[in-house]
Formats: structure tokens, C-alpha cells, sequence
């Protein structure tokens, strides 16, 4: 019955439907060969094109120098990133050495690969510890961070394989596109992307664009309206909609504020915006569960990985309007220079492949927006996990009180426990519940992540309990103590499901690995979130079924699925303009093409110029003003559009499609643009002070923004303010 099943998913192309055959048949060719290449003292180079003898030579490199022999589903693994698929290989079945196997065959090919992770831990972490694999190859090996200089970059770079965090290569690859001097690029030219955690990079973090930004100023959010929102009571001066993503004003609450501010509030457009950004930042927003406060900043918390999103921020109106809320001086906002995508920065890798522990649920996905499939990778002994039906309560407090239980119980027989909570509140509520019942944990949550690594070393040991926020990426083993098989193995507790059920199989993941014992379970409450949010309208009282809460998950991953594709469709457009501009760019930056231009455009002034200050000095000049004026251009292009997609979706209620008329205006904007940068270029070259000493850039208005900086910009997580109206009128008129 299997074997039709996989059939009739290979038939459709279902996610997990490649066939394994040819890569296992190669593996088992690849076995006949390890006596032999044990005993040479020096290894052949390895070359693709015997995938046989490849695997094998693989295999006694890794024993030889890392002192780890690769099973063969580690090869099979290996075989099928070669093959530019996803590959979906279980926690603790060896992907680390599988990727590194597979980013070797690449560069030995002559291929240049970007090994992408989630973090600059992972991404050292891993070019460490497979450096001797990679040099034992001949394969040179490095590593970019966050504190990397500019000569670390391009040194990590210029190696065959470099790691490195998305966020991290995405900067970089924004900071190129502002270089006016080809010497100080740092990037070269994508080659291949093996895609660490493929499904948080690919898919939960493809919602967050990475942004540069120039001409810092002050936040603008207004502490008095901060002030004047906390004194507005929930359910009399304002309300949440069923979701609890949208809030709005009452009537009396309208009144209220009026009075407070002394004027007609929706006659002033500037300040309803101001109230409506500090309404929104203290009704929806909530501290140590979408952001933390430390060293004095908002942090803001990855929601699909339960740890600090770095650099990472709302859109500037309301992150100031936080910062209000929290009562803490408003950090410096900019105009933005360019960003990009996560799909934008992927898909510019002429070959993709990637691997993570749960492909299959975002498989659809993984096609749509990246053309990936997957290959599921069986794991080298079978898994022996209980995993236990979830445990359903209608209330909260007798959920928490029953998963509270379970510990204490559990925990007498010394096995060790790891609970995965769903934030950071709720990780630091059941730590101190425990120590109330004499129980120490140790918390791994977003404001302690920095030990996260050996936190989660210890975790299996007897008698352990460990309290995480999602356990999604976090990239180290847990490992059994002494004796802990005969308890059981570590036994895994989920406080309440995830909005996405390949978070609650990454969090069951943790135990057993690798044939381990081990068990899981999960307590879920009618009052969590999951439920509350998105099956609302079809929950009754009482305690929630199974199936219930499997429902409830689908629309959670159909509703990230549609933001994922609406994000996709709006910025499609854009990055075709955007891909037009770098290469005029590139063109301009590494040839004369500029100084042509001008020279056709104004022969006489070139002439003169050309007498005075010489041709080379005047080709450079040429170059700094259109750069000037495109990378100027481009941005304004940017702000334009982040303002038309402000208002676009009224246009729905003129049954006009917004994608539809968005394109339409950004079309005709983007043919503008081309035609106002040559206009601006000639003006700026016909009046420029140009001396032998080169161009008088302040002179002729082309100071740049003396820094940049770049963050990663959350999407306002309750739509803009015209999604929002018109969200509420739509409601209104399909319950009518």
C-alpha cells in the first residue's frame, strides 16, 4: 500500500515524491569501494562525474578528518542536494555533514556556494567544523557575521564555500548596489545557494524584506499619545476584531480622545495616524510575546523561532509608536536606499538546493516560489517515539495546571523533559510555577538565546528540565545522559500547537534522534490563540477536538501562505525593475557607457570639459552623476510604491483588482523614472563644477547619505490602514 501511495505522489508531483532509487543504488555501489580507499594513504580527487566512487572517497574524507563515517542515507542526502532538490532529512540524522558533502561537490565542479543558515552561530559553527572535511578536498572554506569588517567579507568571499546567515549575505548584497567604486564590492557573482533550514529561510522568513536605509533622523512617534491610549479601557473606548489583529475606536472612545486632544479627529489626518499607531502598539502588541525590552531598545521576537530577530523592526511609524508605549527614546529611522526579499535575494543563485527536517508540509510552497521539490530522506534507524494524542482542556488554567502536573510527575522518575512554550511570557510564568513547586528548569528563551547551544547540550541529561521557545533552528543535539534509555529517553512537552505544524514536529523532533527512546506530547486549551484566531466562529465551549485543532492549523498555514503569495505578487513587479536598474548600474559602474552618454547629449560642454580637466577625470565625473541619479531615482521609485500599495486596495471597492492596478501605476512610473534619471544626469553634467581635481560633489548636489544602516522590516503584522478599513467593511457586508 506504501509503495502505491508513493507512486501516485510521484505521479501527481506531490512534495516529498522523488524517487530515491538512483541516489540509494549509487550508495550501495559506493559500499563495494570503502575497503579499498581505506587502505591508500592519500585520497584521489574526488569528481561528480563517478558519483560511486565520489561517495566513497566522501565518506573515508569525513572519517579521516572529522572522525564521523557518514550513514548511507547521509549520502543519499548529499546525493539528492547535488541533484538541486530540498532535502528533508530528520533532527539528528547528520545534515550538517550532509550539506558540507554537497557544497564540496559543488566547488569541485568550480561552482562558488553560499552555505545559507538562520544565524551567524550556525554559520561559523558549521565552516569550523567542517574545515578539515573541506580542506582534506582542496576546497578553501569561510564564514561571514554580523561584526565581519568589509576586508573579512570579501576575504570569506572570495573562498570556494562561504556560510553565512540570509540577513547577513542580504546586506551585503544591498551594500553593493550603493558601491560607485567597482574595487569596494564585496559579493561576486551567485553561483549556488544550499539553503540551511530550508523552510525558515525560504518560507518564514521570505515575509521580512532586508532593507538600507541612509539619512538617519529621529523616530516621530508622540509620547503624549502613548500616554493619552493607555488610559483607553478594551470593550468601552475600543474594540479587537474576532482575530484579535485589528483594533479600532468606539464611538465613545472617538469622543474620549477629541476632548483630550481638542480637535475633530478625523479632520486631521496626521494625527489620527499618530493614535491609531499608539492604539495599535498597546492593544496588539505585547511585550515578551512579539517584542522584548533590553539594553533599553524594543527587540523584536522571530515568531517562528522563538529567539531575537536582530536587527529587525516594524515599519518606522509604528516601531516609534512602541518605543513610546515602552516609554524609551525613539532610535533613528531613514530614508530607504533599496531592499530586498528573501525569494528576490534567493532566486538571483543560478542553482538552489537545501535541507531541513520538515520539507514536506511547505513543499507546495518550495515549488511555487522557488522551484524546488523534495526529496524525503528515510533516517538511518527507525524512529521509536511515542507520540502521545494531545491532551485537550477547554480552559487555560486547567491546561497549564495538567501540563504542570505532568512535569512534577515525570520529573520524579529523573527523565529528563524539555517543554516548548509559544513565547517568552509564558516560558518565564512556567519556570516560576515550577520553582513554586520545587522543581529548578533552565529557560532558553529570546532574552538569554546567546547560551541557547549549551543549554540545549544539557538538556537530556538525568533529571533536566529545560523551557524553550521554540526549538526551530537552534541547531545543537540533544544528547542522552547515562541511564536516561532506560527511562524512556527525553520526553518532549509542547504547552499549546503551534500556528504551524512543522513547528510542533521540529519541537517532537528533539527526541529520539537516531533510534533513541524518547516521547512527546502536547496540551492544548480552547482558549489558546490557535483557536481563538482562527477557528473562532466554528468553536463552541467546551473541550476542543483533535480534528478541531487540525483545522485550525491548516488555516493558520493558508493564511501565511496567502501573505507569502500576496507579498510575492506585489514585489514580483519590482524586482523585474529593480534587476533593469542594477544592470544599467553595473553597466555604468564598470565601463565608460556614462561618459558617452553625456558626451552625445551635450558634445560642446564635453569638449570644453575635456580641455580643462582631461578625459579620464571627466569619465569619472560622468560615472559619479549617473550613479548618483540612478541610485537616487531608485529610491524615490521605492518610496512611491510603498505609498501607492498604502492605498491600493480601496480600489476594490471600485471592483477594480488592486495587484492589477498597482502594476499598472508602477509600470508607468518605472518608464518615468528611466527618462527623469538621463534628464537629471544632463542637467547635474551641464552645471557641475569639473576640475582637473575631479567633480564638486556637494557643489553640485550629490552628497550621499554620510551612513547607511540596515534592519529587517517586520510587515505590519495588522495590514496597512487602508487593509484594515477595508477588512471591516468587508466583514460587515458578507455578515449582512
Amino acid at each position: 500500500m506504501a509503495l502505491i501511495t508513493q507512486l501516485l505522489r510521484r505521479f501527481l508531483e506531490r512534495p516529498g515524491s522523488i524517487d530515491l532509487a538512483p541516489f540509494e543504488r549509487t550508495v550501495s555501489s559506493a559500499g563495494a569501494r570503502e575497503e579499498r580507499l581505506k587502505e591508500l594513504a592519500e585520497l584521489p580527487r574526488p569528481s561528480v562525474d563517478d558519483l560511486a566512487e565520489f561517495c566513497a572517497i566522501m565518506r573515508e574524507a569525513a572519517r579521516r578528518t572529522l572522525g564521523l563515517r557518514p550513514y548511507d542515507v547521509q549520502l543519499v542526502g548529499m546525493l539528492a542536494l547535488l541533484s538541486g532538490n530540498v532535502a528533508e532529512m530528520a533532527t539528528g540524522e547528520g545534515k550538517t555533514l550532509s550539506g558540507a558533502m554537497a557544497a564540496a561537490g559543488y566547488a569541485l565542479q568550480g561552482k562558488r556556494v553560499h552555505v545559507i543558515s538562520v544565524n551567524d552561530y550556525l554559520a561559523q559553527r558549521d565552516a569550523e567544523w567542517m574545515g578539515p572535511l573541506y580542506d582534506s578536498l582542496g576546497v578553501s572554506v569561510g564564514w561571514i557575521a554580523e561584526t565581519s569588517t568589509p576586508d573579512e567579507r570579501r576575504a570569506a568571499y572570495a573562498k570556494d564555500v562561504t556560510y553565512g546567515a540570509v540577513s547577513e549575505i542580504g546586506f551585503d548584497v544591498l551594500r553593493d548596489r550603493t558601491r560607485t567604486d567597482p574595487t569596494d564590492l564585496v559579493v561576486p557573482e551567485p553561483g549556488v545557494a544550499l539553503v540551511d533550514e530550508a523552510d525558515s529561510v525560504l518560507v518564514d522568513e521570505a515575509r521580512v524584506p532586508l532593507v538600507l536605509a541612509g539619512a538617519t533622523d529621529p523616530g516621530d512617534a508622540v509620547p503624549e499619545m502613548a500616554a493619552l491610549v493607555r488610559q483607553l479601557v478594551k470593550g468601552y473606548h475600543y474594540e479587537l476584531d474576532d482575530q484579535a489583529r485589528n483594533v479600532h475606536l468606539t464611538t465613545k472612545g472617538i469622543d474620549t480622545v477629541e476632548q483630550a486632544l481638542g480637535l475633530e479627529l478625523y479632520d486631521d489626518a496626521a494625527t489620527l495616524t499618530e493614535v491609531n499607531l499608539a492604539l495599535h502598539a498597546h492593544a496588539l502588541l505585547v511585550k515578551d510575546v512579539d517584542y522584548i525590552v533590553r539594553d533599553g531598545k524594543v527587540h523584536l521576537i522571530n515568531p517562528s523561532r522563538g529567539r531575537v530577530a536582530l536587527l529587525q523592526r516594524w515599519p518606522d511609524g509604528l516601531q516609534a509608536a512602541v518605543e513610546a508605549k515602552e516609554r524609551l527614546a525613539p532610535s533613528e529611522t531613514g530614508e530607504i536606499l533599496d531592499s530586498i526579499t528573501v525569494q528576490g535575494l534567493i532566486t538571483r543563485y543560478p542553482e538552489k538546493c537545501g535541507m531541513t527536517g520538515t520539507a514536506v508540509a511547505v513543499g507546495d510552497q518550495l515549488r511555487e516560489f522557488y522551484d524546488l521539490k523534495v526529496a524525503v530522506v528515510p533516517s538511518n534507524r527507525p524512529c521509536v517515539r511515542t507520540d502521545e494524542p494531545d491532551r485537550l482542556f477547554e480552559y487555560a488554567m486547567d491546561r497549564d495546571h495538567a501540563l504542570v502536573d505532568e512535569i512534577v510527575e515525570v520529573h520524579a522518575t529523573g527523565r529528563p523533559i524539555l517543554i516548548g512554550t509559544l513565547n517568552v511570557a509564558e516560558s518565564e510564568r512556567l519556570s516560576l510555577t515550577l520553582a513554586g513547586r520545587g522543581l529548578e528548569c533552565v529557560v532558553l528563551n529570546a532574552k538569554n538565546d546567546a547560551e541557547e547551544a549549551s543549554i540545549i547540550a544539557r538538556a537530556g541529561e538525568r533529571g533536566a528540565i529545560t523551557v524553550s521557545t521554540q526549538m526551530a533552528g537552534r541547531g545543537t543535539d540533544i544528547r542522552l545522559g547515562d541511564g536516561v534509555d532506560e527511562l524512556g529517553g527525553l520526553y518532549v512537552i509542547g504547552s499549546g500547537r503551534h500556528t504551524s505544524s512543522r513547528l510542533d514536529d521540529q519541537l517532537r523532533g528533539r527526541a529520539g534522534r537516531q533510534g533513541d527512546p524518547g516521547g512527546s506530547i502536547f496540551f492544548v486549551s480552547g482558549e489558546d490563540e490557535l483557536i481563538t484566531h482562527y477557528v473562532a466562529d466554528e468553536y463552541a465551549k467546551g473541550v476542543p477536538d483533535r480534528a478541531l485543532v487540525g483545522h485550525a492549523q491548516r488555516v493558520a498555514e493558508g493564511v501565511n501562505m496567502e501573505i507569502h503569495r500576496n507579498t510575492w505578487r506585489y514585489t514580483r513587479l519590482l524586482e523585474d525593475h529593480r534587476s533593469k536598474v542594477l544592470g544599467l548600474r553595473e553597466k555604468v559602474l564598470r565601463s565608460d557607457s556614462a561618459g558617452d552618454a553625456l558626451a552625445e547629449a551635450l558634445p560642446e560642454r564635453w569638449s570644453e570639459l575635456t580641455g580643462t580637466a582631461g578625459e579620464e577625470v571627466l569619465q569619472e565625473a560622468a560615472r559619479q552623476i549617473v550613479l548618483f541619479h540612478l541610485d537616487r531615482g531608485w529610491a524615490e521609485h521605492l518610496a512611491f510604491l510603498a505609498e501607492l500599495r498604502e492605498g491600493i486596495h480601496l480600489r476594490a471597492l471600485g471592483r477594480l483588482s488592486p495587484i492589477e492596478e498597482f502594476n499598472k501605476e508602477a509600470r508607468l512610473t518605472f518608464e518615468r523614472l528611466l527618462a527623469e534619471i538621463e534628464s537629471r544626469s544632463i542637467t547635474t553634467f551641464e552645471t557641475a563644477t569639473i576640475t582637473a581635481d575631479g567633480l564638486d560633489h556637494d557643489g553640485a548636489g550629490l552628497r550621499r547619505p554620510t551612513a547607511t544602516w540596515t534592519y529587517l522590516v517586520q510587515d505590519n503584522p495588522f495590514g496597512t490602514e487602508w487593509e484594515r478599513i477595508l477588512n471591516r467593511l468587508t466583514t460587515k457586508v458578507r455578515r449582512r
